[in-house]
């Protein structure tokens, strides 16, 4: 897929573009929005990425585009987008309780109910982790990256992205234990 999308792109840039939004438009939100704990900040870090991936692309050489990991870099950009904004702001604390798509949909109403209780409760706790351990953790298990293209991504060495993800699901279960004893 990867190649193909790249063929793409060098052969007619806003044909592949199109095609590129629509591969990694949910996935590119998905991380935004765990990132910000916000709906609609989520939305424009989303499409400020591409914009800025836009013009990228019109100045790169077919060749740069082809060698191009585009899911990792797509993540870079946003992953920037989303830094400059809490530099130009303090960030505001929202919790993570927007409603969320429930994969299932052969789950009955009470299931589903349960499925996006449990995706809100999620949410929340991974919004109350450090910033070096949420990123790790969403950009590997949420975004489905390898450790190495996260250390690309987050600018660390891949040692430090394993550790920020082991400690960061340590908390989680921490909680989750807590939680359940309370």
């Amino acid at each position: 897929m990867k190649a193909e999308l790249n063929e793409r792109l060098v052969r007619n840039l806003d044909q592949g573009f199109e095609a590129m939004v629509r591969d990694y438009g949910q996935r590119l939100f998905a991380f935004a929005y765990a990132m910000s704990g916000n709906a609609a900040d989520a939305e424009e870090v989303a499409q400020d990425a591409f914009v800025r991936a836009h013009r990228a692309l019109r100045r790169y050489d077919s060749e740069r585009i082809r060698e191009l990991q585009v899911n990792a870099w797509l993540h870079r950009i946003a992953l920037n987008v989303l830094r400059n904004r809490v530099r130009r702001r303090q960030p505001r604390l929202v919790p993570l309780e927007a409603e969320l798509q429930v994969a299932d949909a052969g789950a009955g109403p009470e299931g589903q109910a349960l499925n996006r209780a449990a995706i809100r409760e999620l949410a929340r706790q991974l919004s109350e982790l450090p910033a070096p351990h949420r990123s790790a953790v969403v950009l590997r298990f949420v975004q489905g990256l390898s450790y190495q293209e996260a250390a690309s991504l987050l600018g660390q060495p891949e040692g430090t992205v394993k550790s920020n993800v082991h400690r960061g699901l340590a908390a989680l279960r921490r909680r989750r234990h807590l939680s359940e004893v309370i």
